[in-house]
């Protein structure tokens, strides 16, 4: 097997992060991959851009969403996951996560987390 990578860009405070951890565990175990190694990103060092410079459409999302509310100690940051799998296996793992984080229906609604799949 190889290992893949997960990218999310999240806006999240501590418990918004580890509410998508727990969803990213979840997806992993279901599909039978292995999480090789995960970490939470807030620059990226090839560019040396921040990931509230590339992540700032997701506080502006978070504003829309939520007006008046303040955004307490929600920050913009990238999720890292690196997994052993199959590229099936990937797949349906990133599905999974993606349609957990803010799942479409037909009312209006807002995510828990804003997010971006990157």
């Amino acid at each position: 097997m190889r290992t893949r990578t997960l990218r999310f860009g999240l806006y999240a405070d501590e418990q918004g992060l580890a509410w998508v951890k727990g969803l990213v565990d979840d997806a992993v175990s279901a599909r039978g991959a292995r999480i090789v190694r995960q970490s939470v990103a807030h620059t990226f060092p090839a560019s040396g851009a921040t990931t509230a410079d590339v992540y700032d459409h997701l506080a502006d999302q978070w504003a829309w969403e939520h007006p008046g509310q303040s955004s307490g100690a929600r920050e913009a940051v990238e999720l890292r996951v690196h997994l052993a799998c199959s590229l099936r296996a990937w797949r349906a793992v990133r599905k999974t996560v993606i349609s957990s984080l803010c799942p479409e229906g037909t009312a209006p609604h807002t995510c828990r987390v804003p997010w971006a799949a990157a």
